[in-house]
Formats: C-alpha cells, structure tokens, sequence
C-alpha cells in the first residue's frame, strides 16, 4: 500500500523537490536560534562586543524573514500538491468506478462510494501535504537538536534520549486502538454518508407517507453511533496525548533539575550561559517529538482513508472478461444456446437453460410474471453481468469475443426505471450521441412526441429538469429517455417497459414510433401490458426463469396455455377499469 501511496507523488516531482528543500532549510533555521544565544550570552555580551550583537540580531531578523518566506511555500504550493494528487487519485476512482461491472452497484450503496470519493481522499491528500515536511523537519530537528545538546553538555544529552524509546513504546501500543478506532470511523462516516443520500433521494417518499421522524430516528441511529466510535478514539488520543506529553515534561524537569545540580557542584565547567542555552534548546528537542505525536492521528485516519479508496481500485472491472473483437455492425441474429444464470452462486438461477433463435430484423416480446427473469435477460445481451452457463451469439458469434464497448454501441435500450441526468433536455437527449447536430435532435424528440411539449416551455431546448429529472412527469422523463434511443439508431433495440409510464393517448403515439423504428431491426419488448405486443412476429412466456411457450399471439391463444391465461386475466383486469 505504500507503493502506491508514494506513486502518486511522481507526477509532482517538481513541486515536491522544492517543497522538501524548504522543508529542511526551516529546520535548520530554526537551530540557529539556540547557537547565537549561547554566543551572545557566553561571548558577545560578557565582552561588550556590540558589533556583533547588531549583527546577531540583524541576521536573525533576517534568517527568520527568510523562513517566513519558505513556511509561505511550503503552506502554498504544499496543499497545492496535496491537492493535485487527491484530483489525481479522484480521477483513478471515477475512471475504476466506469468499469466496474453491474453486479458491484448491486451490494455497494452510492452513499459509501461518494464517502471514499471526497471524505477519505481529503484526509489523504492532508496527509500527502504534510507527511513528508512533518518527518522530514521533525526528524532532522530531534537529530541536530540532540548533537547540538550533546556538544553542550554530553550528560543532560544522553537523560534526553531516554525520552525517545519511552514514546515509541507508548505510540506502538496505541498505534492498533487508533488503526482500528479510525477504520470504523471511516465506516460510519460513509453510513452516514448513505444514509443522508437515500433520504434525501427518497424526500418525496418520505412526506408522502409522513415518515419524517422515521427517517430522522434511522439518521439519529448512525450519527449517535458515530459519536460513540469517535468518543472511542478521543479516549484513545486523550491517553496518548496525556502519558507522552507528561513523560516529555517529566523529561523537562529532570535537564532543569540536574543542570542546576551541574552548576551547583561546578561539573564539566558547566556554567550558567550554557545552562540557559540548554534548557531553551530542550524545546527545540521536544517539540519535534511532539509534533509527530500529534502527527500519528493524522497518519493512522488518512491510512483507513486510503485503504478504502485501494479496496474500490483493486475491484475486478468488466474488462477482465471481454474479448478483444471489435464488434463494427451487426445483422440482428441472436441466439441463446442453454443460457443459465443466477446474482448469486448459492441462489436459485434467475434463468435456467433457456434458449431460442431471433433472426434478424424480428421483434421478441418477452412476457410473464415479475421476478420471472425477463430482465436479467435482457441484460444479459450487453454483457451487464457475466454469464456462468451457456452462451448467446450475434450473428454466430459468441458476444464474449467482442469489447464491451463495441458491443454496447450497436445496441439501444430503454430500461423500464428511466434515469436522467441534471441538466438540459437537451443535453440528455443528445446523450443518446453527443457528436449529434441539432436537426437529428430535434428530429429524435419528435419521433417521440416530444417537440409540442419542450417547445411550450419558457426555456424551452434548454429547460433544466433538476436532479434525476425531478422536474418531468414520468411519461416526459420516458419519451426523453426513448429520443436517446432515437438518436442513437441502434441495429439492435431493446425495450424493457419502454411505454409503461406513457398514458394511453401518448402511448398509442410512442408505439407507432417505436413500430416505425423497429423496422429491419432485431427488437426484444418486455412488456406487462399484452394489447402493445400482439404484432410481434414472436412472443416468449418466461416464468420461474423458463420459457414456457412461444410462438405468435395467434399461436398461443390457439395453444389455450400459459399466454391465453394472462390475456384473458389482462383482458377483465381492462374492462373492468373501462367499466369503473
């Protein structure tokens, strides 16, 4: 994990190089203050020599502007790094989460996604700013500061180095508690994170049914378990903080104590001048030591932090299994050859050895109970999951031999849960082809009877629809999602309840569109509502994960099965709705 923690910083050589430049003349700055006191005290001033006490000063004035100057670089261009490597490993993510395949969105909630995204790469990138400045200034004062103390007076040296195994053994003991406290405050951040996405989603939801306060007592649970696992790591800081900044003040006073006792018995011609310089340079020791301390905090939260993001990156993508054909066009031929598939290996298969021929340029309709796997079928075709048993061809070739991307591009799909992205109408019917001109635009949008709609709008083309197209009615967000597939002109369509939310007047209107554009193309219709199927040259009843008859919709009224039963029930379900 460390590898890949220092690879980030490769691309920004040339800010880093500078930055631990700056880094390390501020430590060594900050030890010429302790070596021209001790000459003014022990030369400078007992000698009257004013000239050189001017230039001290001066040159400490001047020493210190200096500083000011390199603290402004490291500050600035430091988190400007910190920055520009969370943006990189921001990208990383995002470009992982594109080729992540469906099965993964099925078990991981956005909300913890978007945690990792900008909670846990913050704390990384805090990290990637000050980790290196921290270790390097803080190791390098401990060290000069010790030679310099050790020059003073070699006794009062070796008492302060005994601080140090104390606090290395009081930081590896804390070290696991504080790995373990911030792994699972990371959890919860993100649950939380979920939890505030999913209601605020669900907004409409929740005051349609009045459950405010349910959702609030859900939001109060994961925030007071929150506050209890962060109590946790307080405890922990208060402990480590508390027991290591006592034996660094313990420290303190023995050097003060046995200086004085140095002084009072005249050991090692120790004088007062050297005494004083030695418990000012004392600080300079301890506070190095300190500010790693409090830098372990730091370390251990980023540390979690990264190992999210690590856990997400090194996720199988879609592309382990693709071919490497690429998929130009395509006929329409499509076969399933004894297809079984199941979302989970010790679940029941959704589909169990189904398989069937569709030559081109017909229309499938697949029709049966929910849950009954027509769907999954559908989703198979692009390759959204990975089939386990069987296989499905297009035009005699086995779609595992092709890129995803190719693949997906020769087909279009209206899914029955439409999703919209904020923006423009515009802008979400051009994603159906975003090299698209305007006249194919708008051509699409009337093909699906949205023209009259948009252009009775104030804004009209650039009418923004709000998050997730909040601001449509279900039939508008359905005839925009069908533009798309109109405008990316797929050989092969499929439709999974492209017209479910239409009313009839509308529907009847999209349906003749989309029987206009299934023409000399290979289209597979999902569809509960039997009356907009009836001239699909083949319809397939799948129940239980089965095909359990085929044929015409004359065919399979003939056959008085399974199809005839849900027309007849469909058939009474629609008189009596014209009736009431």
């Amino acid at each position: 994990m460390f590898k890949r923690f220092v690879a980030y910083y490769k691309p920004h050589k040339k800010i880093l190089i500078p930055d631990l430049i700056s880094s390390f003349l501020i430590a060594i700055i900050g030890i010429g203050y302790p070596v021209i006191t001790r000459s003014m005290l022990n030369n400078w001033i007992p000698n009257r020599n004013i000239t050189f006490i001017i230039i001290g000063s001066v040159s400490l004035i001047l020493i210190y502007f200096v500083r000011a100057l390199l603290r402004y670089f490291v500050q600035y261009y430091g988190h400007v790094m910190g920055v520009r490597m969370q943006a990189d490993m921001r990208k990383d993510l995002f470009d992982k989460l594109q080729k992540l395949p469906y099965s993964y969105y099925d078990s991981h909630e956005t909300g913890t996604i978007l945690s990792t995204m900008t909670n846990d790469l913050f704390d990384v990138s805090e990290l990637a700013h000050h980790g290196p400045e921290n270790i390097l200034v803080a190791s390098f004062t401990i060290i000069g500061s010790l030679i310099y103390l050790m020059f003073i007076n070699w006794i009062l040296g070796v008492i302060l180095i005994g601080v140090i195994p104390l606090l290395f053994i009081i930081t590896w003991h804390y070290r696991k508690q504080f790995r373990n406290s911030m792994r699972e405050t990371r959890r919860l951040t993100a649950k939380i994170n979920s939890r505030m996405e999913s209601s605020v989603t669900g907004i409409r939801v929740t005051k349609a049914f009045t459950n405010e306060q349910l959702e609030k007592q859900k939001f109060d649970n994961c925030n007071n378990e929150y506050v209890q696992v962060r109590g946790q790591v307080f405890g922990y800081m208060g402990r480590y903080f508390s027991i290591s900044q006592f034996i660094t003040d313990f420290f303190n006073v023995i050097v003060l104590v046995c200086g004085g006792l140095f002084i009072y018995y005249g050991v090692d011609s120790f004088d007062l001048a050297s005494y004083s310089v030695f418990v000012i340079s004392v600080s300079l020791f301890i506070s190095p030591i300190n500010q790693l301390i409090t830098f372990m905090e730091q370390l251990e939260s980023a540390s979690a932090g990264f190992e999210r993001f690590i856990h997400i990156m090194d996720e199988k993508e879609e592309t382990i299994q693709q071919g490497n054909k690429i998929l130009d066009t395509i006929k329409g031929d499509i076969e399933f050859q004894n297809v079984s598939f199941s979302y989970n290996e010790s679940n029941q298969n959704v589909l169990d050895d189904v398989s069937f021929k569709l030559e081109k340029g017909s229309v499938l309709a697949l029709v049966g109970p929910s849950g009954g796997g027509k769907t999954t079928l559908c989703h198979l075709i692009p390759r959204f999951y990975f089939l386990e048993k069987g296989k499905i061809l297009i035009d005699g070739n086995d779609i595992s031999e092709f890129t995803l991307q190719s693949l997906r591009k020769n087909i279009g799909i209206v899914q029955q849960d439409v999703f919209l992205f904020g923006g423009t109408i515009k802008d979400n019917i051009k994603y159906g082809n975003p090299n698209a001109t305007d006249e194919e635009i708008y051509e699409a949008a009337n093909k699906a009877n949205l023209t009259e709609f948009i252009e009775a709008l104030p804004d009209k083309w650039d009418t923004e629809i709000g998050e997730r197209g909040v601001r449509l009615s279900g039939g508008q967000k359905q005839r925009i999602s069908i533009a798309r597939i109109f405008l990316k002109n797929p050989p092969l369509l499929i439709l999974d309840e492209a017209t479910s939310a239409l009313d009839n007047a509308t529907e009847l209107l999209i349906q003749n569109a989309l029987n206009e554009l299934a023409k000399g193309r290979t289209c597979i219709i999902v569809a509960h509502r039997l009356s907009t199927i009836k001239n699909a040259d083949t319809i397939a009843v799948i129940e239980d994960g089965k095909i359990k008859e085929m044929g015409s919709h004359e065919q399979l009224l003939k056959n008085n099965g399974r199809y005839k039963q849900l027309y007849d029930l469909q058939f009474r379900i629609d008189e009596n709705r014209i009736i009431n």
